[in-house]
């Protein structure tokens, strides 16, 4: 495991409304952008468990951005900062910045939603990566949206061991900010079932055994044209511990 953000310097690029935000780097040659979940940053979903390390020594550079709202990035409270899609243009804002062409992309759960957004939008990565998402959080967002909303309202008062309690655990352990998750979710856009069948590139679906939080990964798979499904052990909090997420992120991506 990575023993501390600090040892991984961070960088920072100004999106398109000029909200600072910042990324990681992590290894030499083909690059691969991976975006990291709600409430989490992309030292804790990519660095912190070792997938980035796996992927930077399989032949990647590993570029890792924290949302707006996350992580080492602004978070802006008012409501103008976050638009439908901002996300997902932030994510096309980062390539641009990087003046990356010929790359790989891929996220987990949110990151996994905004990593097809980005697609639906026009972005091209050679070769994309949906984890922890299934069918149901791409058409419908507002299931999980009006979950997070409630868990935010409720803050220090969920029973111990619910869904919630979970949550808002992982958030302060983060260190989020919920004044600016609550606008953040307002943010979400669903995807409509015509857009993602339109998607041309080999995308993997990547979701733990039991997670279900999102719906069905293999619903998802079956949607997208050039889709495939593969499962490690856990459940949408644990999965992303599992060894496997990274390697087989390598497996699919060296593939090509």
């Amino acid at each position: 495991m990575a023993s501390s953000p600090t040892d991984y310097p961070v960088q920072y690029f100004k999106a398109d409304d000029g909200v600072r935000l910042a990324y990681r780097e992590l290894g030499t040659g083909r690059p691969l952008v991976l975006i990291h979940g709600l409430f989490s940053n992309g030292w804790v979903n990519w660095i912190r468990y070792g997938h980035a390390a796996l992927l930077a020594g399989a032949g990647f550079r590993v570029i890792m951005p924290d949302l707006r709202g996350h992580g080492e990035s602004e978070a802006p409270h008012d409501a103008a900062a976050y638009p439908p899609d901002v996300l997902a243009r932030d994510g096309a804002a980062l390539v641009r910045h990087l003046n990356l062409s010929d790359y790989d992309l891929g996220g987990y759960s949110l990151g996994g939603r905004t990593t097809l957004r980005m697609m639906i939008a026009g972005a091209a990565p050679r070769r994309a990566v949906v984890a922890g998402m299934g069918l149901r959080g791409m058409l419908d967002t507002h299931l999980r949206a009006d979950f997070f909303r409630d868990m935010l309202a409720g803050l220090g008062t969920h029973p111990r061991g619910s869904g919630a309690y979970m949550a808002e655990a992982f958030l302060k352990s983060t260190g989020g900010d919920p004044a600016a998750m609550r606008p953040l979710l307002d943010s979400f856009v669903d995807s409509e079932a015509g857009e993602l069948a339109a998607i041309d590139a080999p995308i993997l679906v990547l979701c733990g055994v039991d997670d279900d939080d999102n719906g069905s990964a293999a619903d998802l798979a079956r949607s997208l044209a050039r889709g495939q499904l593969a499962e490690i052990p856990g459940n949408h909090m644990t999965a992303v511990l599992q060894p496997g997420l990274g390697a087989e992120i390598s497996r699919f991506l060296l593939a090509a």
